[in-house]
């Protein structure tokens, strides 16, 4: 069931709308500006209704601070209000709401809106997944890493929580495409994608294709020891698919991985961190293959023998 948030701080109102639309929607009541912003942001909602005069803060000012927000700024929002004049549609509209609604409200109009602004959220976010999803492997694709990266590094910055990064390389893959050809590669790739997924299915985790036969992925909460040992289990279990890397069939394919853990600060950035992992990553080819090696900032370099 979708979810939709309301904004208003009239109860009477909220509960009106609420009534028009609960059969349908799972709805969300917040009476001031800042819940609003905090159910917004903690939330996965399709829509959201939001009231336009309220105390402390208005619903353009908010309205504002939703687009401004990353994890926000795709929810549409339809404006509940009373001030019916041009000037004030014209703002909202051009602040970025896809509707505008005035009071006293009639419920068909209600639920004919709503239930537009809904599919076409839905027909977006098809959209959005599709060119977000690496179509060989399955899983997200280098641009959903490059959007979501930022957003979960805020969210461990403000929660002070670890920050894993961890990336990965198939071990001399050109040579296996040499070998074996293209598709073969292809397969490989895909079924390396699939193990390394397997692994990472809280919502806490995180993998992308990042190019070629690399992949990349964060994980949030954890300690530096316990992604390492994660991350040794991965790398085994990719050796223990026991594709034959050469044609005698006496080597398996296998990958590398190098990785950080950190508690990160303001004014650190993601894209620091993830050049140390590509560090690690550098280290662990260096060092053989096959191997994980991990830092953070305490104890400096762990490698798997």
């Amino acid at each position: 069931m979708e979810k939709i948030l309301i904004v208003d701080d009239s109860l009477v109102q909220a509960t009106k709308l609420k009534l028009i639309l609960e059969d349908d929607y799972d709805i969300t009541i917040a009476q001031t500006a800042k819940e609003g912003l905090h159910y917004a942001s903690s939330k996965d909602y399709s829509l959201i209704l939001l009231d336009v005069v309220m105390p402390d803060m208005d619903g353009f000012t908010l309205l504002k601070k939703l687009q401004e927000e990353i994890i926000t700024r795709s929810i549409p929002v339809i404006l509940i209000t009373s001030l019916s004049d041009i000037e004030h549609e014209q703002r909202g509209l051009t602040l970025g709401a896809v509707d505008y609604i005035t009071k006293p409200f009639h419920p068909l109009i209600v639920k004919a809106r709503v239930n537009t602004h809904i599919k076409l959220y839905r027909y977006r976010k098809q959209v959005e997944d599709q060119s977000m999803t690496d179509q060989l492997t399955g899983i997200a694709n280098r641009r959903r890493h490059d959007e979501l990266s930022v957003v979960k590094w805020q969210e461990a910055v403000r929660l002070q929580i670890p920050f894993s990064i961890c990336m990965f390389d198939i071990d001399h893959f050109k040579s296996y495409n040499d070998t074996f050809g293209h598709p073969a590669g292809d397969q490989v790739l895909a079924a390396v994608a699939k193990k390394i997924a397997s692994f990472l299915q809280r919502t806490t985790d995180f993998v992308a294709r990042y190019g070629g036969e690399e992949f990349v992925a964060f994980i949030l909460g954890d300690s530096p020891n316990k992604a390492f040992e994660y991350l040794k289990r991965i790398r085994q279990s990719i050796e223990n698919l026991y594709v034959p890397r050469n044609l005698a069939g006496t080597e398996w394919v296998t990958i590398s991985v190098g990785g950080v853990t950190t508690v990160p600060r303001r004014g650190e950035t993601y894209s620091d961190y993830l050049k140390i992992a590509d560090g690690m990553l550098y280290d662990a080819k260096r060092f053989g293959r096959n191997r994980v090696v991990w830092a953070n900032d305490q104890t400096g370099q762990w490698c798997e023998e």
